[in-house]
């Protein structure tokens, strides 16, 4: 299944390996990407002087002079939040001295650093597609008729990094013509952190601001996290008034609280335009000397120059943003594991309303003391077209049962554990919490859809402070046969209510040759209720607590019911019905079970 992903946007992106590591990059003359170059945006190609290399338009190049999220300036391409990310990667390799975003650039020296390369061949590692992947490109970029460049780049004007990451990333998403991201899915394929949606939607129960505030405080400071914050739509007016731009992602810098306000330093990627509300370098009422000194800002300085970068008080933030992307550090998990699996177009019902039995499920045990522990569940549905990028139809989910890690056929009977929302973002996050003394450790997780609409390629990866295993619940069926019937004139009898009627529905004798675990599915039109009535014939021990006279289907459930039961051997006759007489249509009649069986129509 990763090497059907591997090829994203025509172009083939193998697993990134230890081999790798010795990948060519000294050449005769300067290496061109075989691949041509990249498409570019609207406002590239109106700006376009020449395709360059480093040497033909700086001084001097090198790679990396300094990592700073100040440097970082985004120009033309639609790309924000991926130049907000990595001006948050920036910041925290230089706030924590630990490499995350340098680590990922070849070639690199004898100390790991990654170096300028005259022959002009890079490597970047991405992770896409539910593996770190290797992305190749030359050094040609976009540049302007006065040189500037065309991409995004370091105010250092001599550093390469910040505009290679963005190519790498450009060319796997098709070029620079890019319909936008955010940074969830971004920053994910810049460091492998762990994504997470919040939005902000003030006096929805959903949302708790203090919560996430107190998290983000807490955790921010020890580096545990990355964040960015994101505007929704606003009229061209508000925007103008607030200094800020819509739909557009910022960097968080920094969350802190003085004297009882809470405060987010936000960085616009584009390194200018400003808040001009609350907390700005224009609000000389809330700037006392006290703020001052305790944030280490002055207002004044701030004003002579615009870096794009602001305070906000977190009520002006939460009126003003819409979601809060946290992208967590795996390394607080111990453990981890991942699957990865298709789900095609044809296995189950387009909408899994009435039944999820035919969606791909895995089983979850955690092991370990029985004190407190978490489990994160991240769902990542693999793209390959960029048009599915720009137009993502599959909304899915994760949903979790406490069902001893068995197979869940009814989406609410039981009730999922947790229910997940339904979207169209290729990663979705669930946090299993245990608390000290749970006793139940196993769990059923079914990946779940809106409206399928094709084959999904997914993976699920698990991130827990516990030892645990995931793994694919398989069919516990050795023997399985579908049949095709339908109820029409007198055989649509109805339920066993209709007395008249209800033997004339069509019947279908099942030989079962050994005692076995046996499950029966009708399916049929969701609008019509559906059972099914399984009656013994002969049964070769008639004193075994499994032996029964008739078994009913139990309620009568819309479209879809199914029940599994322990058998003896011998011959039944299985009659399916709509509840109401007079009902009708096709059905579908699946027997499985552990022996084998023959299954014909009676009548």
């Amino acid at each position: 299944m990763l090497a059907e992903t591997s090829t994203v946007n025509g172009r083939q992106y193998l697993p990134f390996t230890a081999a790798d590591l010795g990948e060519r990059f000294a050449f005769p003359l300067p290496w061109t990407d075989p691949a041509g170059l990249l498409a570019l945006s609207p406002k590239q190609r109106g700006k376009l002087a020449a395709w360059c290399r480093p040497e033909e338009f700086m001084a001097r190049p090198t790679m990396i002079q300094v990592v700073d999220c100040y440097s970082v300036k985004q120009t033309c391409v639609s790309d924000c939040s991926f130049v907000a990310s990595i001006a948050i990667t920036a910041q925290y390799e230089k706030k924590f001295r630990k490499k995350l975003i340098t680590n990922i650039i070849f070639p690199q020296d004898r100390n790991r650093v990654p170096v300028y390369n005259p022959a002009g061949k890079y490597m970047v590692k991405l992770h896409i597609n539910g593996v770190a992947r290797k992305v190749v490109v030359d050094d040609l970029l976009p540049v302007g008729r006065h040189s500037e460049p065309l991409c995004s780049y370091s105010s250092n004007r001599s550093e390469l990094w910040i505009s290679l990451l963005e190519k790498a990333y450009m060319k796997v998403m098709g070029g620079y013509d890019f319909p936008g991201s955010n940074s969830n899915i971004d920053l994910y394929a810049l460091t492998g952190w762990i994504p997470e949606r919040v939005a902000v939607r003030p006096g929805d129960q959903a949302f708790n601001p203090e919560a996430t505030f107190r998290l983000l405080l807490s955790r921010f400071s020890s580096g545990h996290v990355l964040v960015t914050a994101a505007t929704g739509e606003m009229t061209e007016a508000v925007a103008e008034r607030a200094g800020l731009v819509p739909t557009h992602a910022y960097a968080v810098l920094d969350v802190r609280e003085v004297l009882g306000v809470q405060l987010f330093k936000l960085k616009n990627p584009w390194a200018h335009l400003r808040w001009r509300g609350n907390w700005s370098e224009l609000d000389s009422a809330h700037w006392t000397h006290q703020f001052r000194e305790a944030l280490d800002y002055n207002p004044e300085d701030a004003a002579n120059f615009d870096n794009g970068v602001f305070w906000i008080d977190y009520v002006s933030l939460q009126h003003h943003f819409d979601v809060l992307y946290m992208n967590w550090d795996p390394g607080m998990f111990p453990h981890t594991s991942c699957l990865h699996q298709s789900w095609a177009a044809g296995r189950g019902p387009a909408k899994d309303l009435i039944n999820i039995g035919e969606n791909p499920q895995l089983r979850l045990e955690i092991r370990g003391a029985a004190g407190g522990g978490a489990v994160w569940l991240l769902l990542s549905r693999h793209i390959t077209d960029i048009e599915d990028f720009r137009n993502n139809k599959e909304y899915i989910t994760l949903l979790v049962y406490k069902t001893e890690g068995r197979l869940v056929y009814y989406p609410h009977d039981p009730p999922p554990y947790i229910d997940g929302i339904r979207i169209n973002s290729p990663h979705y996050l669930t946090k299993i919490v245990l608390p000290p003394g749970e006793a139940l450790r196993r769990f059923t997780l079914v990946v779940s859809q809106f409206e399928k609409t094709g084959t999904i390629r997914f993976s699920v990866r698990a991130y827990s402070t516990l030892p645990f295993t995931l793994e694919k619940i398989k069919s516990p069926w050795r023997h399985k046969e579908e049949v095709t019937g339908q109820w029409k004139g007198v055989t649509a009898g109805g339920c066993a209510n209709n007395k008249e009627t209800w033997g004339n529905n069509p019947r279908y004798q099942l030989v079962i040759d050994s005692p076995s675990h046996l499950q029966v599915q009708l399916k049929g039109p969701k609008q019509f209720q559906l059972g099914f009535d399984l009656v013994t014939v002969t049964a070769s021990d008639t004193a075994s607590p499994n032996y029964f006279r008739k078994k009913s289907s139990g309620l009568y459930r819309s479209g879809f019911v199914v029940v599994s039961l322990e058998v003896v051997a011998g011959t039944y006759e299985l009659v399916p019905s709509t509840y109401l007489a007079q009902q009708e249509s096709s059905f579908f009649l699946t027997v499985a079970s552990s022996a084998t069986f023959r299954l014909t129509k009676a009548r």
